[in-house]
This record gives C-alpha cells, sequence and structure tokens, in this order.
C-alpha cells in the first residue's frame, strides 16, 4: 500500500485555500481542489478525501502531488495538454496565403473557399479557418482611385503639404467629392 505524502501548508496558504474553498465567485474545480489540499493538510488520507467529496479514487493524489510540487499555483489550473495533432503542414498554410493574396483564379474576381480548397487539395473548411487566423478577406475588394491628371503629384504634395505644414493663423478645410451624388 503506498503512503500518500504528508501536506503541510503556512497560514497564507491555508487563508487562500479556505478562501477557494469557501468562495461563491471561484470555479467549482478550484473550490474542490482546495478542499482536498485542506483536508489533506489535517492529515486525511487520499481514500478518504475521495469518499467525502465523492470524486474519482485518484483526483486527490493527483492534486496533492501538484500541490506539493508548485504551491497554491499549482491546482489553479489543468496542466496543458498536447491536443491533436495539425493535419495541415505548415508548408501547406504558406501555399494556401499565397495563393490568396498574390494570385486570381480563372474566370473569377476573387478566391472563394471552394474554388481555393479545389485549387489547394484541402477542405473547405480548411481554408476557411486558415483565411480566419491570417485575418484574409478575399471577397472585400479595397481599391483607391488615382486620377489620370498629369499634375496629380504635385498637386497631391500641395494639398499634403498644407494638412502638415499649414500657413499661420489659416484654417483648412477638406470637401470631399462624390461622384454618384
Amino acid at each position: 500500500m503506498r503512503i500518500a505524502p504528508t501536506v503541510t501548508i503556512t497560514e497564507e496558504q491555508a487563508r487562500q485555500l479556505q478562501a477557494w474553498a469557501r468562495g461563491r465567485s471561484v470555479e467549482v474545480r478550484l473550490a474542490q481542489r482546495a478542499q482536498m489540499i485542506l483536508l489533506a493538510a489535517q492529515g486525511m488520507t487520499d481514500q478518504g478525501i475521495a469518499a467525502e467529496l465523492k470524486v474519482g479514487r485518484r483526483t486527490p493524489a493527483r492534486w496533492r502531488q501538484r500541490f506539493l510540487e508548485q504551491g497554491p499555483v499549482g491546482i489553479e489550473r489543468d496542466a496543458p495538454r498536447p491536443g491533436r495533432k495539425r493535419q495541415i503542414s505548415a508548408a501547406k498554410v504558406r501555399a494556401v496565403i499565397a495563393k490568396t493574396t498574390r494570385e486570381v483564379p480563372a474566370n473569377s474576381t476573387h478566391w472563394s473557399t471552394r474554388t481555393m480548397a479545389a485549387a489547394v487539395g484541402i477542405s473547405e473548411a480548411s481554408v476557411r479557418r486558415i483565411w480566419h487566423a491570417n485575418g484574409l478577406k478575399p471577397h472585400l475588394l479595397k481599391t483607391f482611385k488615382v486620377s489620370n491628371d498629369k499634375r496629380f503629384a504635385k498637386k497631391l504634395d500641395d494639398i499634403v503639404g498644407l494638412y502638415l505644414n499649414p500657413p499661420e493663423h489659416a484654417l483648412v478645410l477638406c470637401c470631399d467629392e462624390k461622384s454618384q451624388i
């Protein structure tokens, strides 16, 4: 039979654990973990704690060990988990981004998730996730109309210069022309 290590806590740790155990705005998991550590500090066995709190028999042992290793910080959060492995390689993601930003599909003005998925060989949902993660919105076209005036650059410099360095005691106003109105 394995004997659980003894848990000793300081007064400050005891206050923190009691606040978590009784707190109404604390996650239930954290309150339960704090109760486990408080009971372990009173000398209860892991089996006794599991029976009293109605949890699995390994749970008190896990949190006792985490508390002994890391202190109160160790019971605040779950340990990080590895998660699922990526199905799409980083090279494929870069290819989707490059194709989206640098190429235009044949017979169309912009990429859709379906046309990109067919072109690259991944699912439509994967294309959508890649675009979302990188802030790509190929359906939104941003254009800027440049004047055909031969002296446009000189006029632009004059206007921008006025905004950046207006004459003394002068008021600079801007009126925008709307061609549709």
